[in-house]
This record gives structure tokens, sequence and C-alpha cells, in this order.
């Protein structure tokens, strides 16, 4: 499975951004997918996570009721939609293949390469 993320930038406080992480190479719609994110410094954590069906989502605390993951299985592509983005949510955030919905990330077996927010005060 090959990962592509992307639609990462710079913002200020209170904008919004969608991610986008585009999967590749397998049949994506069996995997649940799930997003993480690392500051500099600082160990990569969760943020949220979506079932191959869509219908369970997971959220870290620190974003539950600010960002929303979604996915498209017709468009092999999972979604980060963010809303009133905080200076602390800069990070590189990293889109996760894996073949169960987890917070944790060793259960995760592919990655994308990441994509910068940073989001300024």
């Amino acid at each position: 499975v090959q990962l592509q993320a992307s639609g990462g930038g710079l913002v200020q406080a209170g904008d919004s951004l969608r991610l986008s992480c585009a999967a590749s190479g397998r049949t994506f719609s069996n995997y649940a997918m799930g997003w993480f994110r690392q500051a500099p410094t600082k160990e990569r954590d969760f943020v949220a996570a979506i079932s191959w069906t869509g219908g369970t989502t997971y959220y870290s605390d620190s974003v539950k009721g600010r960002f929303t993951i979604s996915r498209d299985n017709a468009k092999n592509t999972v979604y980060l939609q963010m809303n009133s983005l905080k200076p602390e949510d800069t990070a590189v955030y990293y889109c996760s293949v894996g073949p169960l919905i987890t917070t944790t990330k060793e259960r995760y077996n592919y990655w994308g390469q990441g994509t910068l927010v940073t989001v300024s005060s």
C-alpha cells in the first residue's frame, strides 16, 4: 500500500484545513485508516481513525469536536477536516493503514510521507 498525504499548509488560528490521503496498491476498502501527528521533538500521537466501513470513528481528546475523519472508498481516499485550528495543532500529519481501527500507532502497517500543518497565532 502506498499513501500520499496532501493538504497541509500555513494558516491562522481559527482557520480550517482539509487533509487528504490517497491510497494505492491494495483494496483500500478493507482497511482501517488513521491520522497521526508529530510536532518537533515530540512523539507521533494519535489524532483520528476510521473503520473500513466508515461506521466507527475515534478521536483524540485534543481534537474531538473540531476535527472530522471521513473516507471515500470509491476514491481510495481518507480525509481529515480540521476546523478551529490552534497553534498547538502545528505538526506533520501522517496517514496510516491497518487491519483494524485502533488508536495505537504500532498496529498500523503502512504510513504516508506526512504533510506539514502550521498554525500561527
